[in-house]
């Protein structure tokens, strides 16, 4: 594989802590100790693709802290090209409090800290005004400015790169959000995700899901339904040629330009669910960059996410391109696609 993934975004320091289950409102409650970890969406989405065989190029932002040494030595670590990645000097990294209940299910509280300076002007001075070139994929998620995200899809497309947006976490609805869809190849979003995103209503949100690609025994798969895939379908319409909606525990749903696709959940015992979501989106972009079918690049995506949930951690339970390609050869076959409307 020598796919070139170029992932701009957040780099955060995980601080976790598992409860018996989640507070309340008001409530405290006792848990293990703390474990810290590498972690935010860009970090953990690079770090994922190189792990899954593709060569990653990391562009984001760290304070000049104890923190922003260990998130740099962690790419490092895993063979990532960091010559994007600056520091900013009297300046915090950024900083993710996780809350995580015994079943998986988890809170996130995020102090931005350096990735909220990623400005344009930044972006360009990182890539030497060039934030991609043809062929390369470009991954994109929302925990740094939006603006500067915008700039990024918008001149990534330009220059013939696939652009890829995981829309999370959602901004405020507004006119900044609903350019930055037109200007994306890819989407991927929760189910959450897709009942926020701008011109999305009527798309209901979810009742509590676990994560991507995992299927718990005795789970009804009430959510892989026509409804959801013609639901992903309009999404389309708000600019993406291709979108994808994870289903939690019982796959995701996909709509593109060939028609519509559908993918099971797969069993495994969910213990954290914080990385699984990232491990989900590496892996589609990975494989619709190398040119995959949908259904191809949705059922490895669906086994990126359900082995990511099996472990702790954010970083530490992305899986490599070895597992998932197990876990696939392991299990039927399950797919079902449906052509376009």
């Amino acid at each position: 594989m020598n796919e070139r993934l170029i992932v701009i975004g957040s780099l955060n320091m995980d601080l976790s802590v598992t409860v018996p289950r989640l507070p309340r409102p008001g409530e405290t409650v006792s848990g293990a100790d703390v474990v810290r970890g590498p972690g935010g969406k860009g970090g953990n989405q690079a770090v994922a693709a190189a792990r899954l065989g593709a060569r990653v190029r990391m562009v984001g932002l760290l304070g000049d802290d104890a923190h922003g040494a260990d998130l740099r030595a962690a790419l490092v670590a895993e063979g990532i090209d960091d010559r994007a990645v600056n520091v900013l000097p009297g300046t915090a990294t950024g900083l993710a409090l996780i809350v995580v209940q015994h079943d998986g299910e988890n809170t996130v509280t995020l102090s931005p800290g350096a990735n909220r300076h990623l400005d344009e002007a930044t972006l360009r001075t990182l890539t030497d005004g060039i934030v991609a070139d043809r062929g390369d994929t470009v991954l994109l998620q929302l925990e740094v400015p939006l603006p500067t995200v915008l700039t990024a899809a918008r001149e990534a497309r330009a220059a013939g790169a696939l652009t890829v947006l995981n829309a999370a976490p959602l901004p405020e609805p507004g006119p900044l959000m609903a350019e930055l869809l037109r200007e994306v190849d890819v989407l991927v979003v929760n189910e959450t995700e897709a009942a926020g995103l701008p011109g999305a209503s009527g798309i209901a949100p979810p009742a509590d899901r676990d994560h991507p690609g995992a299927d718990p025994a005795g789970a009804e798969p009430a959510r892989q339904d026509e409804d959801w895939t013609a639901r992903a379908d309009r999404l389309r319409l708000l600019g993406p040629a291709t979108v994808v909606v994870t289903l939690g525990a019982v796959g995701a749903v996909a709509a593109g330009s060939g028609g519509h696709h559908t993918e099971p959940g797969f069993p495994v015992d969910a213990v954290d669910t914080v990385g699984a979501g990232d491990a989900c989106c590496a892996q589609f972009a990975i494989a619709l960059g190398l040119g995959r079918p949908l259904a191809e690049a949705v059922r490895r995506a669906c086994a990126a996410g359900a082995l990511a949930a099996t472990r702790h951690g954010a970083q530490d339970a992305l899986p490599s391109r070895a597992a998932v390609d197990a876990l696939l050869a392991g299990a039927a076959p399950r797919t079902e696609v449906h052509r376009a409307r």
